[in-house]
């Protein structure tokens, strides 16, 4: 969505759509940073996505304790919101959301289904987190497994309290739920889009302007100054065609023609020999 955010005009519903998964990643960005302090023993595993009697559940964040699993929600909601008769709303339009703790309930199940199934026994924890400091939610209940932005630290000081030492069992049950983790989502919706519609061109990683342009050995924006060296542009636009087209084969003609840029084709093929394992000698190499 990001690549297809700068090569592409998005309706202003696909632009949505995007916002809500920056802002999502943000947040789980935020709290992996912050589970980095805990302490003791415990396996941390994120973006899970799991399947149990043909219903799918996601969890952002599962951590693996000594008796206990927490599965954590993340939401890096903002503004000031209002729980009423169980129903979540944003103060500032009235509209109506999904009230995340009644998700949680339904994933807490079925991941408890998903432990019988395996024959595990294991206490089972799950929260909200709201992790944006900007967030306000009136009339939360006492007695829901919610942590609210000023609650996260505490949060985090009493789960470092739990002493927790790990075995081959605690493994081995990370190593399974992996295995079992699917790495695509069924229900994820991309824009629609071929190679001639989007935009050829080396931008700039820091701004995402196309107004770069080559000096000595680096491309230089135009915009705001950022220097990248002509190595690392070709290897990033070729991870990038790679992502945006996975059943395509990486050649040289093919990441020319994607960066149009004044490259030369020695050059590229040089950073792909380099970085890549090169299939056949001839005209026809492709790399992988």
């Amino acid at each position: 969505m990001r690549y297809l955010n700068i090569r592409m005009k998005l309706s202003e519903k696909e632009k949505f759509i995007y916002s809500n998964l920056e802002k999502g990643f943000e947040g789980e960005t935020k709290c992996d940073q912050l589970l980095e302090s805990l302490q003791e023993e415990r396996y941390v595993i994120n973006d899970l996505l799991f399947e149990v009697n043909n219903s799918y559940f996601q969890i952002d964040t599962l951590i693996i304790s000594q008796g206990v699993i927490h599965l954590l929600d993340i939401k890096n909601f903002q503004g000031d919101w209002y729980l009423e008769a169980n129903r979540l709303y944003k103060v500032s339009n009235q509209n109506e959301y999904k009230n995340p703790v009644d998700q949680l309930k339904r994933c807490e199940t079925l991941f408890r289904q998903l432990l019988n199934n395996l024959k595990q026994t294991f206490l089972v924890e799950s929260f909200v987190i709201f992790i944006n400091p900007e967030f306000t939610l009136y009339q939360a209940p006492m007695d829901k497994p919610i942590i609210l932005p000023t609650q996260l630290h505490r949060f985090l000081v009493d789960l470092n309290k739990i002493p927790s030492k790990l075995n081959d069992k605690h493994k081995k049950l990370a190593q399974k739920l992996i295995a079992l983790n699917h790495s695509k989502n069924p229900f994820t919706t991309l824009p629609s889009y071929d190679y001639e519609l989007l935009q050829k061109g080396v931008y700039c990683e820091n701004c995402k302007s196309f107004l770069v342009s080559i000096i000595k050995r680096d491309f230089i924006c135009k915009n705001c100054g950022h220097h990248e060296s002509i190595h690392h542009a070709i290897l990033r636009n070729t991870e990038e065609y790679r992502v945006l087209f996975p059943n395509d084969k990486i050649t040289t003609p093919g990441i020319y023609d994607w960066c149009n840029a004044d490259l030369n084709k020695k050059t590229i093929a040089r950073v792909l020999k380099k970085n890549y394992t090169a299939i056949g000698n001839t005209s026809s190499t492709y790399y992988q």
